[in-house]
């Protein structure tokens, strides 16, 4: 056992944070590893209402013991086989369906949750790993790296400092960890706002024909997202959409998580499928998150010690509802890299820590760049933004149709193996070929 614990710093208590500390935990149990979580909130709270996992983010779950996730006691999974039906917003005529591609076990299948419940179940299941200690009211104001070999050092808002060997950044979109390497990475609102509630489910059961499954209702350029949740909750996110380089565009300087206006919300989608507007009439709140995104990184590891994980990595704004799942497979790699370079004695050097997060880098930045390529692409603009056609006429109902029927095939992100995709690039470093150095 090494004189001193290798010392792992993790800005950020969310789902990336705690996915983290759970995966070191439970892939290296025996190794001598002091992990710290630093978050800035006063107490442990998710701010959101719903969150997905698609089947590979629960994988990772099952293989890290989070049985809460899997079981069904804070999920929803769809009453049928397919993870989304798409509807027409007039006619409610389904004109879409998502399909499992792969062979994907039954606890595996597109799980519903509420925010604070699976934060809450990631929390019990750190307690439960052990040797994690998580301090509140632990703000940073910056991250730097001196000489070379030397120690990370964290700067605190209280004006505290503390000496790391490994910092981990899952400080969300806005990540100061980030910003403390990479001054030039801008996030950009895209023009969608996002109005989300969650609550009890009894406000809109007894709504006529009300869906069992997940719904997306299109529309031309807004959409509705309904569906259960885990522990008999009920999530409704409407999108609505603007042009974001007018300032006079509604909700150009809304807050994130911020109030919203119910009245607002349901004008939306007056003239709407019965359905549709019953199930806007009984949403008893709704809150505002305007949609910022940014570009890829050229890597998600910013220094030879430190890493940047979840939405501090990929700021893909939410994009196919696979943040939490990209969080989570970022955390379960990070810890396998970590695994395969530790010696048989002692803790890793800084090298083999440098090798780790190129393993690291090497096994999620490919992915993650094809995420937010696609998320700017003008292909993906044309489908998911706009109630315009490419030549700037109104879209026609049948062009809305084509869009759906055309929607790209997301099985590659929402199935990925990232244990596979690690063992190839340890593969490919075996037989010579080159690994990304930072």
């Amino acid at each position: 056992m090494a004189d001193t614990p290798l010392q792992i710093a993790i800005i950020g208590a969310g789902i990336a944070g705690l996915a983290a500390a759970l995966s070191i935990r439970r892939v290296l149990p025996q190794q001598d590893i002091q992990i710290t979580i630093y978050e800035k909130a006063t107490e442990l709270r998710e701010i959101g209402a719903s969150i997905g996992l698609n089947p590979s983010g629960l994988r990772i779950l099952d293989k890290l013991g989070v049985n809460a996730a899997l079981d069904g006691s804070i999920s929803h999974r769809q009453r049928g086989e397919w993870p989304m039906i798409y509807r027409h917003w007039l006619t409610n005529e389904e004109i879409g369906h998502d399909e499992y591609k792969g062979k994907i076990e039954a606890r595996h299948r597109m799980g519903r949750f509420h925010r604070a419940h699976l934060q809450a179940a990631l929390v019990q299941a750190v307690r439960e790993a052990g040797d994690v200690e998580i301090q509140l009211r632990a703000g940073i104001t910056g991250v730097e790296v001196g000489d070379e070999g030397g120690p990370a050092v964290i700067s605190f808002e209280n004006g505290d400092q503390i000496k790391a060997d490994l910092v981990l950044g899952t400080d969300g979109i806005h990540s100061k960890v980030r910003q403390a390497f990479t001054s030039g990475h801008e996030l950009k609102w895209t023009g969608q706002v996002a109005f989300r509630s969650a609550f009890d489910v009894s406000l809109v059961e007894n709504i006529d024909s009300l869906p069992d499954d997940a719904i997306f209702w299109v529309g031309h350029e807004r959409t509705l997202f309904a569906s259960r949740i885990g522990k008999n909750q009920y999530t409704v996110v409407g999108s609505y959409i603007v042009d974001p380089n007018d300032p006079s565009s509604p909700f150009y300087n809304a807050k994130w998580s911020g109030p919203g206006d119910v009245e607002f919300l349901r004008s939306l989608y007056k003239g709407w499928h019965p359905v549709v507007e019953s199930i806007v009439n009984a949403v008893p709140y709704t809150k505002t998150y305007p949609n910022h995104a940014g570009t890829a990184l050229p890597s998600l590891v910013l220094d030879s010690r430190i890493a940047l994980l979840g939405d501090a990595a990929h700021t893909h704004g939410g994009a196919f509802a696979a943040g939490g799942s990209l969080a989570i497979n970022d955390a379960y790699c990070l810890a396998l890299s970590l695994a395969h370079v530790w010696p048989q004695e002692g803790k890793p050097t800084h090298d083999q820590l440098r090798r780790a997060l190129n393993l690291y880098d090497e096994t999620r930045r490919p992915l993650v760049t094809r995420v937010l390529d696609l998320v700017h692409g003008a292909a993906q603009k044309r489908r998911w933004t706009g109630g315009n056609a490419e030549n700037g006429e109104k879209e026609t109902d049948e062009e809305l149709r084509g869009r759906i029927a055309n929607r790209p095939d997301m099985t590659w992100l929402t199935e990925h193996d990232v244990e596979a995709e690690f063992r190839g690039v340890i593969s490919r470093e075996r037989d010579g070929t080159d690994v990304v150095t930072v």
